[in-house]
């Protein structure tokens, strides 16, 4: 099993599963009326204080102030707004659907990271995403996601979902401090995230809801354990395959997503959405096609 730690496919597979059964616990957690800051700060702060015992029991070094730097912007990028987005948008638009703006994250990624010139794709790199943005196209144009009324500003609030996390791909591989190792990055990252998210939570008035969040500790729980296992396999895929690899992950994630949906949530939909799930799957074939 050691050799899996860096293995860039099982990396990409195994974040991207647990990070699918994000959307299908989310929308438990918001049909349950637990606020979606609150939600946020739940992945971010339990996980954060595991993993930092974890790095602890192997690095005892002190924390650099140029880390905490890093990892404020990180985690605003990568947890705080795509979370906070997320579950508020969850409600509105369906799990299943709301892990497709996930789904183009890549094509972000890989757009951002050449005009920035930070690990760059390959060509086999950029024909996956190819084929794994066909497919979140086809899912997106199978709900006549673009004619929705009520909930069209829901769909343009998740668009902001992949642009934060594809800048936030390229801004951890550019400015990743040398020598720090990814479970301590991981941990300092989600600490981190957690101050914004109490500061939103006290400025707009909804501290109570904490409280009211209590009362769904299973859930809270469940989404702890699944962040905390997600976060552990995130950095090292980061560290491992760069920034485009990396948010791969949201393609795996939206087919988890959708299979979950139909499975736990009793969601259902239209062909041309499982079409678009087997383009997804193509392309991450094509980009992991004789990858060492």
């Amino acid at each position: 099993m050691a050799h899996l730690k860096d293995h860039p496919l099982f990396l990409l597979l195994s974040t991207g599963i647990l990070l699918g059964f994000y959307f299908p616990v989310g929308k438990l957690g918001a049909t349950a009326g637990i606020d979606p800051l609150v939600w946020a700060l739940v992945i971010s702060l339990v996980p954060g204080l595991l993993l930092a015992a974890a790095s602890w029991a192997k690095d005892r070094s002190a924390v650099q102030l140029p880390h905490l730097g890093f990892a404020l912007v990180s985690g605003l990028l990568a947890y705080v707004i795509p979370n906070a987005l997320t579950f508020a948008a969850l409600p509105h638009v369906g799990s299943g659907y709301m892990s497709l703006m996930f789904a183009f994250s890549p094509v972000v990624t890989a757009a951002v990271s050449m005009l920035a010139g930070v690990r760059p794709p390959s060509g086999q790199l950029l024909l996956g995403v190819g084929f794994g943005f066909a497919g979140a196209a086809l899912i997106a144009l199978s709900r006549n996601a673009f004619a929705l009324e009520e909930q069209g500003h829901w769909l343009w609030l998740a668009f902001l979902v992949p642009v934060s996390l594809g800048f936030g791909n390229v801004f951890r591989t550019a400015r990743w401090p040398q020598g720090m190792a990814p479970l301590r990055m991981a941990a300092v990252t989600n600490l981190v995230a957690v101050i914004p998210l109490v500061l939103l939570l006290v400025l707009w008035g909804r501290d109570g809801a904490v409280m009211q969040a209590l009362h769904s500790p299973g859930l809270l729980l469940l989404q702890a354990a699944i962040s905390a296992a997600m976060f552990t396999v995130f950095f090292r895929l980061q560290w491992v395959g760069g920034p485009t690899y990396l948010s791969q992950i949201g393609y795996v994630a939206a087919a988890v997503g959708l299979l979950a949906g139909v499975g736990l949530l009793g969601e259902r939909y239209p062909p041309l959405v499982w079409a678009g799930a087997a383009a997804i799957a193509a392309g991450v074939v094509v980009s992991n096609w004789r990858r060492t």
